[in-house]
């Protein structure tokens, strides 16, 4: 017999009784496994992210999010006769680890949806063996806008692969968001742009840098960062030289705290301002006290906010997970909540049992899952984006970030 995580094991149990599934028992053609249990079915839901590095305060907020949403569908027998399960796996933040885990996945026939990855570039490399596959992928944190709308999305949107979904807004709209209220609102009218060079760092400071100007604010100088370095006194050099009255970063927190502390310290003292990449306490804490003022923008409105996560909010805390939700974590509960949706649809469909091509019509289910979740309604347009497009404007005042806007783009 196969054991999987005890994050697994917990879940089952959760839901009174624990289920181990016969290597000889599964289905060749994706239909999950029976599980010894009076005619049960396991079904899988996988879990991408790092869970080990710099960035795994986010991705273990999204792991132990999906965690709760399985065990709150077990509880309540949500799928008559589908136990779920997570198997989580660590992509460390790496394109090449995420496809060697996509392949995982793939190779596992009991997994009939996977939620994540975190990095857009991770996601990038996942796309094509979950599509060829035809297993569903639900990211709760990719924003690069080319994973739905195709690379020439500017011009020509056209959906690159139909398994894939997203339950947060794209980096089209975050970042002209974030350019809207640094010139409209905070007023700073010439900026000093940088990115780590990564998908979503450099697609986020293209859109600010066009709807920044469109606006009528100045770019007066750019710069690319190697996003394994730490030391930025160059470029925070050139920061202060520039007379820029605020820094865009495109990129995440590991770079952004130490890049923001740098330039406050070559003299500048200016805001940075990011996405939703460094929009955690640790940026605050690599920062430092200077980071007072620096700005992030994050997909959503905040789930302590929001009445439709109260409930998610308590139960998250009395299942007593050792690490924060996170910035992604209501939308990781609300992707593992859409793929248990599209199965409870599909086992509906079919006199209550799943079919010998689950996979396929889990995902073809998945395009009209729709459903009031965690972070809102949620559902999915054409492109497979999420069609909430709400964004909030956080800003770090005494060492925590606060919320000072909430809305959408208007283009």
């Amino acid at each position: 017999m196969r054991q999987r995580s005890l994050i697994a094991i917990t879940a089952a149990l959760a839901a009174g009784a624990l289920t181990l599934t016969a290597c000889g028992s599964r289905d060749d053609d994706g239909g999950g496994s029976d599980s010894g249990n009076g005619g049960g079915t396991t079904v899988v839901i996988g879990v991408d992210a790092p869970m080990t590095g710099d960035l795994s305060a986010l991705g273990l907020g999204i792991k132990n999010s999906v965690d709760l949403a399985v065990k709150t569908a077990n509880k309540e027998k949500y799928v008559d006769g589908v136990t779920f399960e997570i198997e989580a796996l660590d992509d460390q933040g790496q394109p090449s680890v995420g496809q060697q885990n996509a392949s995982k996945f793939v190779a596992d026939k009991d997994v009939l949806g996977v939620v994540g990855p975190l990095n857009s570039s991770v996601g990038e490399s996942m796309q094509k063996v979950f599509d060829s596959a035809g297993l569903v992928e639900v990211s709760p944190a990719n924003t690069g806008p080319s994973l739905t709308q195709g690379p020439d999305w500017r011009t020509k949107k056209v959906r690159p692969y139909k398994s894939y979904f997203r339950t947060a807004t794209t980096d089209a709209i975050q970042g002209p968001f974030a350019a809207q209220y640094v010139y409209n609102d905070a007023k700073k009218k010439k900026v000093f742009v940088i990115d780590d060079k990564k998908t979503y760092g450099a697609g986020l400071a293209a859109t600010f840098t066009e709807e920044f100007k469109k606006l009528g604010g100045a770019v007066v100088g750019t710069e690319h960062i190697n996003p394994d370095a730490k030391d930025f006194s160059s470029v925070a050099t050139k920061v202060k030289n520039s007379g820029a009255d605020v820094v865009y970063y495109g990129g995440e927190y590991p770079q952004a705290g130490p890049l923001s502390k740098q330039i406050k310290e070559a003299g500048a003292k200016i805001p940075l301002v990011g996405g939703d990449g460094i929009k955690d306490d640790t940026f605050i804490k690599l920062a430092g006290t200077g980071s007072d003022g620096d700005l992030a923008t994050s997909v959503g409105a905040p789930v302590e906010e929001l009445d439709s996560a109260k409930k998610f909010v308590a139960d998250y805390k009395a299942a007593g997970y050792k690490e924060d939700y996170a910035a992604y974590g209501g939308y990781s509960y609300d992707s593992g909540w859409a793929i248990i949706e599209a199965v409870k649809k599909v086992v509906e469909d079919n006199d209550g049992k799943l079919p010998d091509d689950a996979r396929a019509k889990v995902t073809a289910a998945m395009q009209n899952v729709s459903f009031d979740g965690v972070t809102g309604k949620v559902s999915f347009d054409e492109f497979g984006d999420a069609t909430n497009k709400q964004l909030t404007v956080y800003a770090v005042e005494n060492g925590a970030f606060t919320a000072v806007k909430s809305g959408t783009y208007t283009g």
